[in-house]
């Protein structure tokens, strides 16, 4: 039987007195497109750089498609490529540069680092800022920079943290297209959001997160049980709806002075 491309078991981690995340089971599956929900604060980010070897936990372990991320590092990252939310990058390098840095990390020739990177740069709509400093690139397009970054070396899974937020709506097409493709092509791809519209149009496995627990994982009509994906995000993270009472002075008259 083959291993799921990432099997994150009893991850735990605490900042100071808060439990950031409470001892986190998942499995995905290879070949899975699948969403990571949940409510600012919930724990998404604090899972996924665990689960990439970003984040030291403290307990548990993850593993990419069988290999520990802890114990064996080299072969666990050599699988997957990785965007973070904010990522610092090297802004003083060009996009091209920034790419051919990367792709000599991994061990790639520079002819075909150089091949990768003028596909890479023109289906993100990024050729002609190819000789422009990062720093100098808007946010949308850092993370357009990123997300080439983690393709480049073509790793079988994908662990994107919010890889659609400050993104417009033209590259935010283009960026599912290609996550799309990836995932057809045999990839794996897990990301993080807290916007249940685009998980439910992409992914076939969902995850709810909130409080640093799971509330739910599997196949996304498993998972919704005939119902929708905000229905079960509500009734499983809770919150309330202003009603009654609250706020009735909205949308009235004007004070008078």
């Amino acid at each position: 039987m083959n291993p799921p491309a990432l099997a994150i078991r009893g991850l735990v981690k605490r900042f100071g007195q808060k439990v950031a995340v409470a001892g986190v089971d998942l499995d995905v599956p290879a070949g899975s497109f699948y969403g990571l929900l949940g409510p600012n604060g919930a724990g998404k980010t604090t899972t996924l750089s665990m689960a990439v070897g970003l984040l030291r936990p403290d307990a548990g372990s993850a593993s990419v498609l069988g290999f520990d991320v802890w114990s064996n590092p080299v072969e666990a990252k050599r699988r997957m490529g990785v965007l973070t939310d904010g990522a610092r990058l090297f802004d003083r390098l060009t996009g091209a540069e920034l790419l051919m840095y990367h792709g000599l990390l991994r061990g790639m020739e520079p002819s075909e680092i150089s091949r990768r990177t003028a596909e890479l740069l023109d289906v993100l709509a990024l050729s002609d800022a190819g000789n422009t400093l990062v720093i100098d690139y808007s946010a949308g397009m850092k993370k357009k920079i990123g997300l080439a970054c983690a393709l480049l070396h073509a790793p079988p899974l994908l662990v994107l943290d919010e890889p659609f937020e400050a993104v417009d709506p033209v590259s935010a097409a283009t960026i599912r297209d290609i996550l799309g493709r990836f995932v057809a092509n045999g990839g794996t791809v897990i990301f993080s959001s807290h916007v249940l519209e685009v998980v439910e149009r992409l992914c076939d496995h969902v995850a709810i997160l909130a409080g640093g627990q799971l509330r739910a994982a599997g196949r996304m009509d498993e998972v919704c049980g005939g119902g929708t994906l905000e229905d079960v995000f509500v009734s499983l993270v809770g919150g309330r709806t202003a009603s009654g009472d609250a706020l009735a002075w909205l949308g009235g008259q004007p004070d008078q002075a």
